[in-house]
C-alpha cells in the first residue's frame, strides 16, 4: 500500500528502517551458529520446498506440476575463485532431507546423501631421459573439461542416495537409483572458469548432464520416478550483507527512496555461489493418507569423534579418521529461525535438535526479543515497534503449526519445519508474487498466490520481507478483529492465547509494507529444475 499522510509516511519510513536493521539477523542461514562456522561444508544456508512449476500452465496444471522440488543449499558464501580445491562436499558427512507427512513432528521419509571424492592422481612427465619423473599436478584439472568423466579431471565427485522410511537411523533403507539401475550419481565439478569449462551456456550444458532421472523405491506405482542434481549454483538469496551487519551502514536514500530500492544489491551476496542438493519427487510419494500437508527440513551430521593424523598418507582428505555415531550439527527448515528467533546461547542446541523437541524453544517464538531490540535501536523504547499480543500466537502459527486453511495439518504437534500443502497448485514463475501469501493479503503486488512462503518456499519468495511483516505484526493487521486467519491460539499448547488484532501492532498498516531494500524478485533463476541459476565462473 502507499502511505499518503505525513504521519503515516514517517511511521512507514521508520518501519522500513526497522526492516534494514532486522536484516542483521535476516541473513538466511549463512554462518548462523557458533559451531557451524567451523565446519562450512555442513553449514545449511537455505532450504526450499515447493510444487514444481516447470512448464506449468496459468491454471497450475501440466508440466511438472505433480512433483515437489526440495533444494538444500550448503557451504555459504563461496567465492567463485576458490581454487585450487574449490568446494567439494564432505565424504565424512551425512546430508539429509526429512519429510513429516502426518504432522507428528517426526520424520516419516528421509533422503540421505553420501559423497565420495575420488583422486585420479593426474601426473605429468617432468624432465627427459633418465631424469624424467611422473609428478602429480597441484590442480584438480589438467586442461579443459567437457564431459562427466573427462580425463583432465583430477578429482571426480560422486554420491549415493538412500530413502529411509520411518526413523532416520532405524527405519527401512533402500537405494534410490538411476533409471538404468545404477546407484552412483555423478556431480559436476565447480565452475572453475571459462577457460576450463567454457562460457556460462557451455557450463550449463555440462552441468545439465548431471541431472539424473531416478527411481524411488516404496512410492505408488507409476509415481516412483523423479530427478536429482547436486552441484554448484549461484547464490539465490538476496541481502545487503556487508553494510547490514555494519549497523545498517547504507545511505539513507537507499532506505527511504523507493526509486533506490535495489541500490544496495551491488553489495549483496549475488557474487557468491553455493552447493545445492536438489531432489524432485512425485507429491503422492511424499504424502500419506488424506493429509495433503507435508513438513520438510534438512540436516547434516558428522561422526561423534575424529582423529587427526600428524603424518597423513598421500591421497585426498586423508588427515581425518572419523568414528562413532552420527551427530547432527546443522538443521534448517524455515528460513531465518535460528538467526531471528533463537537466542545466541541456544543456537548450537537448535542445530542439534529435532522438531519433536521444539517445546524447549517455545519462549523464543512466543516472547521474541527481536522486535524489542528494534524498538530500542530505532525509537529508544523497547515497546516502540514490538507488537503487544504476548504470547505471539501469530508467530507460533507461522513457525510451529502452519496457517489454518493454508498449510496446517489436520493433526499437528507444534514444531519448526517448512510446511507445504501439496493440494495447492503451483503458480508459473512469471506470475508468482514475491510476497506470496503476504502479497495476497495486501493485494499489492497484484495477484493471489498461496503457493509460496510460508506455504513451502520457492526461490523467488522474498522471505526477508515476509518475515519482517510477520515480526512487526503484519499478520495481526491482516487477521482483523474477527480473527479471519485464526491466529489467536496454538494447538497442543495449553493456555497460549493472545489477541492478535490490529490494535496490538504499533506500526499499524505500515507493518504490511516493510522492505529490506533488496528485491528478491530480481535475482536470476532458471525456469526449471534445478531452478537455481548457473554458478558464477572463477575467472569472472
Amino acid at each position: 500500500m502507499r502511505i499518503k499522510k505525513l504521519k503515516a509516511l514517517q511511521l512507514g519510513l521508520l518501519a522500513v528502517s526497522a526492516a534494514c536493521a532486522a536484516s542483521t539477523a535476516f541473513a538466511s542461514s549463512h554462518r548462523e551458529a557458533p559451531f557451524i562456522t567451523t565446519s562450512p561444508k555442513v553449514d545449511a544456508t537455505d532450504f526450499y520446498m515447493f510444487r514444481s512449476y516447470e512448464g506449468v500452465a496459468a491454471n497450475g496444471s501440466g508440466g511438472r506440476s505433480d512433483y515437489v522440488t526440495m533444494i538444500a543449499n550448503y557451504q555459504p558464501l563461496q567465492g567463485p575463485y576458490g581454487g585450487p580445491n574449490y568446494f567439494s562436499l564432505d565424504p565424512n558427512a551425512l546430508y539429509e532431507i526429512h519429510i513429516d507427512n502426518n504432522g507428528d513432528a517426526a520424520e516419516d521419509i528421509t533422503f540421505q546423501f553420501r559423497f565420495n571424492n575420488k583422486l585420479n592422481n593426474v601426473s605429468l612427465p617432468i624432465g627427459t631421459g633418465a631424469a624424467q619423473k611422473s609428478v602429480a599436478i597441484p590442480l584438480i584439472q589438467a586442461g579443459p573439461v567437457a564431459n562427466v568423466n573427462d580425463a583432465n579431471l583430477n578429482l571426480n565427485e560422486t554420491y549415493s542416495v538412500n530413502v529411509v522410511r520411518g526413523n532416520r537411523r532405524s527405519g527401512s533403507v533402500a537405494a534410490v537409483t538411476k533409471a538404468t539401475g545404477a546407484a552412483t550419481f555423478e556431480k559436476p565439478v565447480d565452475y572453475i572458469g571459462v577457460k576450463t569449462l567454457g562460457n556460462s551456456a557451455a557450463y550449463a550444458t555440462y552441468a545439465g548432464k548431471h541431472i539424473h532421472e531416478v527411481k524411488i523405491p516404496g512410492c505408488p506405482a507409476g509415481k516412483d520416478t523423479g530427478r536429482v542434481f547436486v552441484g554448484q549454483r549461484q547464490e539465490g538469496f538476496a541481502v545487503n550483507l556487508g553494510p547490514i551487519f555494519d549497523l545498517v551502514n547504507a545511505p539513507l536514500g537507499v532506505i527511504t527512496n523507493p526509486a533506490n530500492i535495489n541500490a544496495a544489491a551491488a553489495n549483496s551476496i549475488q557474487d557468491s555461489n553455493v552447493t545445492s542438493i536438489a531432489l524432485e519427487v512425485h507429491k503422492d510419494c511424499l504424502t500419506a493418507g488424506s493429509e495433503t500437508v507435508i513438513g520438510g527440513w534438512t540436516t547434516a551430521s558428522l561422526r561423534q569423534a575424529r582423529l587427526l593424523s600428524g603424518a597423513p598418507a598421500s591421497g585426498h582428505q586423508t588427515s581425518e579418521k572419523p568414528g562413532g555415531a552420527w551427530t547432527q550439527v546443522s538443521r534448517l527448515g524455515q528460513p531465518l529461525v535460528n538467526e531471528v528467533v533463537i537466542g545466541l546461547k541456544d543456537k548450537d542446541k537448535f542445530n542439534a535438535s529435532r522438531p519433536s523437541g521444539d517445546g524447549q524453544f517455545l519462549d523464543y517464538v512466543t516472547n521474541p526479543t527481536l522486535p524489542a531490540l528494534l524498538g530500542l535501536v530505532l525509537t529508544g523504547n523497547a515497546a516502540g515497534l514490538a507488537p503487544t499480543n504476548i504470547p505471539r500466537t501469530d508467530l507460533a502459527t507461522v513457525f510451529l503449526t502452519g496457517i489454518t486453511g493454508v498449510n496446517k495439518p489436520a493433526t499437528v504437534t507444534p514444531s519448526e519445519m517448512l510446511r507445504l500443502n501439496t493440494a495447492i497448485a503451483p503458480v508459473p514463475f512469471a506470475s508468482q508474487n514475491r510476497l506470496a501469501i503476504v502479497g495476497s493479503l495486501k493485494a499489492s503486488p497484484a495477484g493471489t498466490d498461496f503457493a509460496g512462503f510460508p506455504n513451502g518456499r520457492r526461490p523467488k519468495d522474498d522471505v526477508v520481507d515476509i518475515a519482517l511483516v510477520a515480526m512487526l505484526g503484519g499478520l495481526c493487521m491482516a487477521n482483523g478483529d474477527g480473527d479471519s486467519l485464526k491466529l489467536n491460539s496454538i494447538p497442543g499448547v495449553a493456555g497460549v492465547t493472545s489477541a492478535c488484532k490490529p490494535s496490538s501492532v504499533p506500526a499499524g498498516a505500515a507493518s504490511l509494507d516493510v522492505h529490506d531494500a533488496v528485491d528478491q524478485a530480481v535475482v536470476p533463476f532458471l525456469p526449471g529444475f534445478p531452478y537455481l541459476n548457473t554458478p558464477l565462473p572463477g575467472s569472472q
